[in-house]
């Protein structure tokens, strides 16, 4: 199993309780996992304890739009049929990946957004909750003041995602391989700061931010935009099917990635044979993984930048 709590620049003080929360979500999935649970059940766990965690930018404490409001995106996907759900700007519920999962179980649909995924959402027993933290409001005016700073009543958020990245916002994932050989991936986020309302970005679309084939599973994170058009957590599964170990894909895919579109992305993926693939073109991605191999679990800030 692996997770990872979003591709970006992460602040030194915020590491260390991004890598316990990854212990966390490692911890509840893997134990799902060894009781015999399915790889689904194991990364819906492992995401929700991240979106109950505020140290990332999903669910409680989710990143708020330009009107100061939470639009969250979410979406899970299974290899066996390509089953998958999706919710985007989706507020006010504690865990949008728990509705997400109950869109590809309950509908027939693959998507659900705003209101209707909101009245779904409480159809299906998910309490009214609000996400949004206070450290959040803070974070959302001084970056809103700063959009006015030079030029009252002019949009500078262009300029400010240039000047300070770290405002993309980030994303919480994991994907699993259980006893039955099932694969599955979960992607949640809260979206970027400052976004217009109605932005939706790679998590809710299958294939950019998350995908799962019977061949492999993927949870992307980084420039919604660049995934959406690259179709990123695709372009990986894709290859690991035609051959290549999921280190492979995610490197070749990455690469390839970054002369059409740009490089700031972040992949964790998964192959049917358990072997594992990581990486990222951004300054940092907190990500972890157990091996039942070893029992071993790891988890770390970086990994080395992809290879051509």
């Amino acid at each position: 199993m692996m997770v990872h709590g979003g591709a970006g620049n992460w602040k030194r003080t915020d590491e260390a309780a991004a890598l316990e929360g990854l212990r966390r979500a490692l911890a509840a999935g893997t134990a799902l996992l060894a009781r015999g649970g399915s790889a689904l059940d194991a990364v819906v766990a492992a995401v929700s304890l991240m979106e109950d965690d505020p140290a990332f930018n999903a669910g409680t404490g989710s990143a708020l739009n330009l009107d100061g409001e939470d639009e969250m995106d979410a979406g899970v996907m299974v290899g066996d049929g390509l089953k998958t759900g999706n919710v985007t700007c989706l507020r006010r519920v504690r865990n949008p990946v728990q509705v997400a999962r109950k869109v590809m179980e309950e509908t027939d649909h693959v998507l659900l957004s705003g209101e209707g995924a909101l009245k779904f959402a409480r159809l299906m027993g998910f309490p009214d909750y609000d996400p949004v933290t206070a450290a959040r409001r803070r974070d959302w005016q001084e970056k809103r003041e700063a959009l006015e700073e030079k030029r009252p009543g002019r949009s500078r958020l262009a300029r400010l995602l240039r000047v300070h990245p770290e405002l993309g916002g980030g994303t919480v994932g994991a994907v699993a391989l259980d006893r039955r050989g099932k694969l599955a991936a979960a992607t949640s986020t809260g979206g970027v700061t400052l976004k217009l309302p109605g932005r939706v970005g790679d998590t809710p679309v299958p294939g950019a931010g998350n995908y799962a084939s019977p061949a492999g599973a993927v949870s992307a994170t980084g420039r919604g935009e660049f995934m959406m058009r690259f179709l990123t957590a695709k372009a990986v599964c894709d290859r690991i099917g035609a051959g290549l170990s999921a280190q492979q894909a995610v490197d070749r895919s990455l690469s390839a990635m970054a002369r059409e579109v740009g490089d700031e992305a972040g992949v964790i993926a998964l192959d049917a044979e358990g072997r594992m693939g990581i990486g990222h073109g951004t300054a940092a991605m907190p990500h972890g993984y157990f091996t039942s191999a070893d029992g071993k679990t790891v988890v770390r800030m970086q990994v080395p930048r992809h290879r051509a």
